[in-house]
């Protein structure tokens, strides 16, 4: 048992490292790329789109947004390698793994909050709008509150993702529950640490879940 602790100790931790890491990332950004795209867009009624730079702007995001989130994780990870070395100065590690785990969620995340702001009532942005609320007001005190549970709800979901992007992030050395679960237990044929470390990403997924659902369901006064 000590033996399979001592196995499973960095494992777990840099699996937490590579999910939560890039999870406050791509929720930061996430939450601008989509505030952007929504508040943008012809339907939102938040400001006037009649100007063209709007409309490209609107444009030019939402495809971005559409592009990444098309482009499955491993040849994200991949292609992103030389921008890893350039930002952490290394190539392999679970270092160098954090800025395709972040690309590859931001834009799921930025997709997420979209579909939240557009569930919130137009009337109540229109009514905001009268009353002479500004952007920021209506973003952060209409948008926001509104779609608050279903915001909570996304970074779970977005977290639960990571946790399974962090197993292919081990083709680029970065380690993790899922690399030791594949390496050194089902190539080496250890079915105490193949088991254990697939039952440790499933408590982490359970647990990822049951806070994003809790928190969701407590904030909800609906």
């Amino acid at each position: 048992m000590a033996e399979l602790l001592k196995t499973l100790k960095t494992p777990f931790f840099e699996t937490i490292y590579l999910t939560f890491v890039p999870l406050l990332f791509s929720v930061i950004f996430g939450f601008m790329i989509g505030t952007l795209i929504f508040i943008t867009s012809s339907s939102s009624h938040v400001i006037e789109n009649d100007n063209p730079i709007i409309k490209v702007i609107h444009i030019v995001s939402d495809w971005i947004v559409s592009i990444f989130r098309a482009i499955p994780y491993t040849i994200l990870l991949i292609w992103l390698i030389p921008l890893a070395k350039l930002l952490t100065g290394k190539m392999l590690g679970a270092t160098a793994a954090l800025p395709s785990l972040i690309v590859s969620a931001t834009p799921f995340f930025a997709r997420m909050v979209v579909v939240a702001f557009s569930e919130v009532d137009k009337g109540t942005i229109e009514a905001s709008r009268a009353m002479g609320a500004g952007l920021f007001t209506i973003i952060f005190k209409v948008l926001l509150k509104e779609s608050l549970p279903a915001i909570i709800s996304s970074i779970s979901i977005t977290g639960i993702n990571l946790v399974s992007y962090t197993a292919m992030a081990g083709a680029v050395g970065a380690g993790g529950l899922g690399f030791t679960a594949y390496n050194s237990g089902l190539v080496r044929r250890n079915n105490e640490v193949f088991y254990s470390a697939v039952l440790l990403i499933l408590a982490l997924v359970f647990i990822i879940q049951l806070i994003g659902d809790k928190a969701s369901k407590a904030i909800d006064k609906r």
